[in-house]
């Protein structure tokens, strides 16, 4: 009689910690979603703001089209992107489009002293700057869930109900090669 209660505890015991763990990862899996919708919204924002940016510079920009198609085009990519995995790709084309935008720029002085061009990216670097504020923090909720997915005990019931590593949110492969460039300073 007492070692059916003794194996009926230790059933109770661990079956209260497998509902335990599965709770945290779906917890945790929620928190990664719901951080992601955070940069959903600054990205609508940036997508918003980008025709706004692209047809204030074409009247000043007329032998520089590609680098605007290219802006263009990545916007679309952009808006288009499904999963989350997808819209990391189609994000960090964005900015490498944009980053091209902001080198042709340089080129046109009066485009630079334009009002609405100077409005449009102010606008659009407040966007940049709560963008990178929601990825560390979308980041920050992934490699939670990952320690969890990937750590004992808990990656036997995450192996055992589909829970898997996620992708992180970085700045892509052109930001990163500039990221580790010195910087270039001149007199």
């Amino acid at each position: 009689m007492t070692s059916t209660i003794i194996i009926i505890a230790v059933i109770a015991v661990v079956l209260l910690m497998l509902i335990s763990f599965y709770n945290k990862l779906v917890k945790l899996r929620n928190n990664r979603e719901n951080a992601f919708a955070d940069i959903d919204v600054q990205l609508k924002q940036r997508h918003d703001l980008i025709p706004q940016l692209v047809e204030t510079v074409k009247g000043y920009m007329k032998h520089e089209e590609k680098v605007l198609t290219n802006v263009t085009a990545a916007r679309a990519g952009a808006l288009n992107a499904g999963s989350i995995n997808e819209k990391i790709a189609a994000e960090n084309q964005l900015s490498t489009a944009l980053s091209g935008l902001n080198i042709a720029v340089e080129a046109y002085p009066d485009l630079k002293a334009s009002t609405n061009f100077m409005q449009l990216q102010e606008e659009i670097s407040d966007v940049e700057n709560k963008l990178s504020a929601v990825r560390r923090f979308f980041n920050s909720a992934t490699k939670e869930y990952n320690n969890a997915v990937q750590t004992f005990p808990s990656n036997i019931i995450a192996g055992m109900f589909s829970f898997n590593k996620e992708s992180m949110f970085d700045v892509g492969i052109a930001e990163r090669a500039k990221l580790d460039e010195a910087p270039k300073v001149s007199f």
